[in-house]
């Protein structure tokens, strides 16, 4: 009991990391499987043809956002690759905010910022504290063969 009520720091990574992990996966899961990517470019393609994005662009965005949401999700939840999972989520931010700025100016970044707050978080704290992860374990595991005579 005394570890755990000493350790806030690893249950903060752990909440937050599955957390931003939940939100991507699921708005992945949509856009994969229930809107399907058809419907995403149904969404944005018109706004931002109009001012003259080559729909190749277009449609690339779609499914780069898409999948790295769904796969970078799934690995943040689990721990898995996480600061690649992170860092291309992060482009995957960069990407949404510029096709919702062309298409609304003044959009509502209420869905945007709580994730680019938690990644940066994420991002920020020491690897330390992020150790509940397949990550972490595989790095033990990889340490326990370096160290065992073959």
């Amino acid at each position: 009991m005394h570890t755990i009520l000493h350790n806030h720091e690893i249950a903060g990574a752990l909440i937050a990391r599955v957390f931003l992990g939940l939100l991507f996966f699921f708005q992945g899961f949509d856009a994969v499987f229930r809107v399907k990517i058809s419907g995403v470019l149904q969404t944005i393609e018109d706004p931002l043809s109009r001012i003259g994005l080559p729909r190749f662009f277009i449609v690339s965005g779609a499914y780069f956002t898409s999948y790295v949401e769904l796969i970078g999700g799934f690995f943040l939840i689990i721990g898995f690759a996480k600061y690649y999972a992170m860092y291309l989520l992060g482009i995957d931010l960069v990407i949404a905010s510029i096709a919702f700025g062309i298409v609304k100016p003044m959009w509502d970044m209420q869905y945007a910022f709580p994730r680019l707050a938690l990644l940066i978080f994420l991002l920020m704290i020491p690897s330390q504290w992020d150790v509940i992860s397949v990550d972490y374990v595989w790095s033990i595991i990889k340490f326990i063969k370096s160290i065992t005579p073959q």
